[in-house]
């Protein structure tokens, strides 16, 4: 990635950096958890634009109709006052950076719902969204918030094979995971992102086409954002889904000289802290945890409560291994709120070879 390109928003870049080197910064929680909350139906998901009738107008490739409910990101196109009120409520918890709702945003991802066309509006229309929400609470708190533009993992993997008996086959490519990278990486610039995330990556290959393309978008224009990188350990191994440990996930990446690498999703608090403490004896950049709310439970949902969450989180900030802290699945603002809670006051961990804080 070229760092000697100049920042595309150098004072909400300096905004930012110095929230980093003055405390720990607080990322939002789940959006997922809480648009279930919402008990939409597929008349929701589809609104005016999509309804019955638009396949026929406007068919998917295959010409095979499909129902839209379950597409949380379209919900940016057709209920956005709900995604905003999302937003704003961890806003409002506490939340210093919310994430854009683009999880599966991507071409590959949409493909399962025909809307493959769609990509470069929606990841646009979630950072506009979120933009317009930080502005707003910004301006009224008098404190900087900022949006962080999400890339997901997408639905395939390039380094591992779908079909047991043919471990040699792959149902996508690096270029086609980095031209569908580069089409959400677009749309979350010009939607007015600060900075964008790599998250939830359980396979490094898919991560570095994301980094590419990024790297491409910024030489294209001549400019960059920051960017972050935040993978996902599967189980109890240790090691991420293409089999690397902390360590091995942050060799494979450093070399994009991330603002901050991390781990999310698949484990909670308690599980994820020896792979958090890995990262951070290793990173010469900032380290960020949103975990989820506990493991998940007999019927898939999470138990751990705000209290139990914060006071865990709060032993990761307490043993210094913190720059940026928030919450994945199950997570909801009360987490936020709490996790905010317990980590105010403490100092952010200091990057290697920076100066230490006075006191």
């Amino acid at each position: 990635m070229n760092r000697e390109l100049p920042w595309l928003h150098p004072q909400r870049v300096a905004l930012l950096e110095q929230g980093l080197a003055e405390r720990i910064l607080v990322l939002d929680g789940a959006m997922g958890t809480m648009i279930q909350r919402l008990g939409l139906e597929e008349a929701d998901y589809r609104g005016e634009r999509f309804a019955p009738g638009y396949d026929s107008r406007h068919p998917p490739a295959d010409g095979r109709a499909r129902e839209l409910k379950g597409n949380n990101d379209l919900l940016l196109l057709t209920r956005p006052e709900a995604i905003a009120a999302i937003h704003r409520a961890y806003l409002e918890a506490g939340a210093d950076l919310v994430e854009t709702n683009t999880f599966n945003a991507t071409a590959i991802s949409q493909a399962d719902y025909g809307l493959e066309h769609m990509v470069y509006e929606l990841n646009r229309a979630g950072a506009a969204v979120a933009r317009q929400v930080c502005d707003e609470v910004e301006a009224a708190s008098g404190r900087p918030r900022f949006v962080v533009g999400v890339l997901g993992p997408t639905s395939r993997t390039a380094s591992i094979s779908p079909d047991v008996n043919d471990p040699g086959f792959r149902n996508t490519s690096f270029d086609q995971l980095r031209e569908a990278y580069r089409e959400a990486a677009e749309g979350l610039i010009d939607g007015g992102a600060d900075t964008l995330m790599v998250e939830t990556v359980f396979d490094t290959l898919n991560a570095k086409a994301a980094l590419f393309a990024i790297a491409e978008a910024f030489d294209a224009r001549g400019a960059r954002l920051p960017v972050m990188v935040s993978g996902t350990i599967t189980d109890a191994s240790g090691r991420t889904l293409s089999g690397q440990t902390a360590e091995a996930f942050h060799h494979s990446l450093a070399h994009a000289r991330p603002l901050s690498i991390g781990l999310n999703c698949a484990l909670g608090a308690r599980e994820l802290r020896p792979h958090i403490e890995a990262l951070a004896a290793v990173a010469e950049c900032h380290i960020s945890a949103h975990p989820n709310a506990g493991l998940p439970n007999a019927f898939g949902g999470y138990d751990e409560t705000p209290e139990q969450m914060a006071a865990v989180l709060r032993g990761f900030a307490e043993a210094g291994l913190l720059n940026l802290v928030g919450g994945c699945c199950g997570t909801t603002p009360d987490h936020i709120r709490a996790i905010a809670g317990a980590v105010r006051g403490l100092p952010p961990r200091r990057l290697p070879g920076a100066p230490a804080l006075a006191a």
